[in-house]
């Protein structure tokens, strides 16, 4: 049989437990998530409990079904249908069967959309509602801060960090770049779903929310170039019962309100005449050395 019957063969297998759309056009209502809207629209600041996000490739997707994420639909290079169909599998039959998967051929999709990057296969998820900062930190020995951190790479890059050296969870000033970007979930290789965050209350950053860490028992210490600092490798910190590590954005770092709202300031020893590190690759040392 040519190669080509068998193809579609077997699609039509996959349709009768599978909502498969096949499509031609991008302009279809249900792929503007995929094709049309912003981040920030993905976003839907106005009202983020309605908000979604889309998660790209086999293996982010899997993580965050493994986490409890649900896809809205998934768009498909026809090759990948039947690993599409092997996700859907863990997920209760009813549920599996509505979900629309939208499916064409890579040269098609590529025409569409330029979706030949994206390791063949998308899923548009309804974002999570975030818990409070108190319920995430309560009892948990190592955690961090990210202030003003405004580059999604450098988040998933945190975001990866954090959850391999044995971070409890993360917190987020309202000014940092959304975990849930599509870049920041791909650099974070999944990580982000398995990570415990939130957001910090607007307004509350820095004094009220770092008065919170400390009514939790938290030391906190900010990653700063300054004077006053301590090497990173200081014994008193290897003693601390629980750690907030709190790290700025790009370029400026920590505001000296935040620094002096923490209870010290620790520096990473640096050599060869270089002051600093990227922010993703601070966050990395300082983890470890911290955990």
């Amino acid at each position: 049989m040519h190669p080509q019957t068998d193809s579609f063969s077997a699609i039509q297998q996959r349709q009768k437990t599978m909502n498969i759309i096949h499509i031609d056009s991008i302009d279809h209502p249900e792929l503007v998530p995929y094709a049309h809207l912003t981040e920030a629209q993905l976003r839907n600041r106005l009202e983020p409990q309605k908000g979604i996000f889309i998660a790209e490739s086999l293996k982010v997707i899997r993580i965050a079904l493994d986490h409890g994420h649900r896809p809205l639909s998934f768009l498909s290079e026809e090759k990948h249908l039947d690993q599409v169909e092997a996700l859907l599998g863990a997920l209760p039959h009813p549920e599996a069967e509505r979900i629309p998967v939208y499916t064409a051929t890579r040269e098609t999709l590529a025409s569409l959309t330029g979706y030949e990057l994206t390791r063949g296969v998308l899923a548009a998820m309804r974002r999570p509602l975030l818990p409070e900062p108190e319920a995430i930190c309560t009892g948990k020995r190592r955690i961090a801060v990210m202030d003003n951190v405004v580059n999604s790479t450098n988040t998933g890059a945190i975001f990866r960090a954090a959850t391999a050296l044995g971070i409890d969870a993360l917190l987020l000033t309202p000014t940092c770049s959304d975990p849930l970007n599509r870049r920041s979930v791909r650099v974070s290789m999944g990580t982000i779903f398995q990570m415990p965050w939130t957001y910090l209350t607007p307004g509350d950053w820095p004094t009220k929310a770092i008065d919170r860490l400390h009514n939790l028992g938290f030391h906190t210490v900010a990653l700063a170039l300054t004077d006053k600092a301590i090497p990173i490798d200081h014994p008193k910190l290897q003693h601390c019962e629980r750690l907030a590590i709190v790290m700025g954005t790009e370029g400026d770092g920590l505001t000296d309100e935040v620094i002096e709202s923490c209870d010290d300031a620790v520096i990473i020893p640096m050599q060869n005449g270089v002051d600093s590190l990227n922010v993703a690759a601070a966050a990395s040392v300082a983890f470890w050395q911290l955990r």
